[in-house]
């Protein structure tokens, strides 16, 4: 349902274009169509010969980017990013692109997703004289970068070394003098493809940014893959070895946005399979499919075909109220709920509604808008939701960093429904997903992460090995 009201929130979306002239007004274009996955912050950075110019604000990307602030970025080369941030992560100096400038050449650095080994890596590098300006995962990287220092090394190849001491899910977009790097961790956590248009190449969080620049897509980055972008064209090597892909079940669940495609699986096809799939391993009695705008409604339109039971707009979302995942304390989510939807009477009185929902956090927007469906007339609330229970934290980007936040957690399927006011509650089986989604449950490798559903985490969470010697950073 509305994740964001609940505080599922993804941590950021990343673009970036080489080759040409009008860079900064399209990475404005992608980076409006990556709006959703973060609002609170937004930044572009451009390559004009060898100088990086750079705009940044908090705020959202029609805010940030108003008036002139596009045609003070010349280039034809660019990196950007739109962001979500946590308490920790607040103010203009952790808005992304970061800048660092240095005699060897500088260096700009977007990142989507979370470095599990962030702060053994930044307690290392601050013992051995690093300083570091802000609170983000992504300096560290640049930190490694510059202490990976020698006379035969190229700058792609102290990239190469500095990536892959990183563990965890990280998407980057970097922008040097002379060319744009893209980076994907080995297990491909977070998405991250890359399109054509026309002699120009695009690299984008979500397809959907390419939709609307008119780019095509070519593919998604690699596992452990470092692609270059420059002049000469696009080149590809790897930083690591490939490990078992396992692309973040959320981004099919939630995250993404129903145009985009991620390893070639639409995202609102996938959700409406979804509910088709909920809709086999429930059978409920009711007069009225309904589903929470908006990553629910793919879902709740897959339901109510399979099940028979008519879909109908029972919530309506007020569309001038901007995502409240976006407010970083639940205090102000929670008060964002009856601001953003409204149930509608006529359709919902006297009906047995299924209210079909992407997924259940901490619960308590469930319950306030179990409690509004009732309070408008509905004979019974059938909550059905189109993903397993999360009863575990994610530690790749997505901000549900403790099990207690988990309604799910240590808690049977009747305990949460009584705890959230519904007439009865069902969840989507891991294996259902999975086929829905377009996945093998069968095979060991199903090509997904499912650490918040299961517990079992494909990278390692927290380091239980020494830090690496300086001679592994600094050569």
């Amino acid at each position: 349902m509305l994740a964001e009201l609940r505080g599922l929130n993804e941590e950021c979306g990343v673009f970036g274009i080489w080759g040409h002239e009008d860079a900064a007004q399209i990475s404005y274009y992608g980076l409006h169509a990556l709006q959703h996955r973060g609002q609170e912050g937004a930044g572009i950075v451009t390559k004009e010969g060898k100088k990086l110019h750079v705009v940044k604000d908090e705020g959202l990307v029609n805010e940030v980017f108003s008036g002139d602030a596009i045609k003070n970025l010349k280039g034809n080369a660019a990196i950007g990013q739109v962001r979500y941030t946590t308490e920790n992560g607040r103010g203009i100096e952790n808005v992304q692109p970061l800048v660092f400038r240095s005699t060897t050449g500088s260096l700009s650095i977007a990142l989507n997703g979370n470095i599990v080994n962030a702060v053994e890596l930044r307690e290392h590098l601050e013992r051995q004289g690093s300083i570091f300006q802000t609170a983000s995962d992504t300096e560290v990287l640049a930190h490694l970068v510059k202490r990976t220092t020698s006379g035969t090394l190229t700058q792609r190849d102290r990239v190469k070394k500095a990536l892959a001491l990183l563990k965890g899910a990280f998407a980057f977009v970097m922008l040097t003098e002379d060319s744009l790097m893209v980076a994907q961790d080995p297990n491909t956590i977070r998405p991250l493809s890359i399109g054509k248009m026309g002699d120009a190449w695009v690299v984008a969080s979500e397809t959907c940014a390419f939709d609307i620049i008119g780019a095509e897509c070519i593919r998604s980055v690699e596992p452990g893959e470092l692609v270059i972008i420059n002049d000469k064209g696009m080149h590809s090597e790897r930083f690591a070895e490939a490990s078992d892909r396992a692309m973040c079940s959320m981004e099919y669940v939630y995250f993404a946005r129903p145009d985009s495609n991620i390893d070639g699986i639409n995202i609102h096809s996938a959700r409406k399979r979804c509910g088709k799939q909920l809709a086999r391993e429930v059978k409920i009695e009711a007069d009225v499919v309904t589903g929470v705008p908006d990553s629910s409604i793919s879902a709740a339109i897959g339901f109510s075909e399979e099940s028979g039971i008519p879909y109908e707009l029972g919530l309506i979302k007020n569309r001038y109220v901007g995502r409240t995942f976006i407010q970083p304390s639940q205090e102000l989510r929670e008060k964002g709920v009856k601001m953003k939807l409204s149930p509608v009477q006529q359709v919902v009185q006297g009906k047995r509604v299924v209210m079909v929902d992407d997924s259940i956090v901490r619960g308590t927007t469930s319950k306030r808008i179990v409690r509004m469906l009732k309070e408008a007339g509905a004979k019974e609330v059938h909550v059905v939701i189109a993903s397993p229970p999360l009863v575990s934290p994610c530690y790749y980007g997505v901000d549900i960093s403790t099990d207690s936040e988990l309604i799910a957690t240590n808690r049977t399927v009747e305990e949460v429904r009584d705890l959230i006011e519904a007439d009865s509650l069902t969840f989507l089986s891991a294996d259902g997903m999975l086929k829905a989604i377009g996945r093998s449950p069968e095979m060991k490798n199903c090509g997904q992460c499912l650490a918040c559903f299961t517990g079992n985490y494909p990278t390692e969470i927290y380091s239980d090995t020494a830090m690496p010697h300086e001679k592994e950073i600094v050569r």
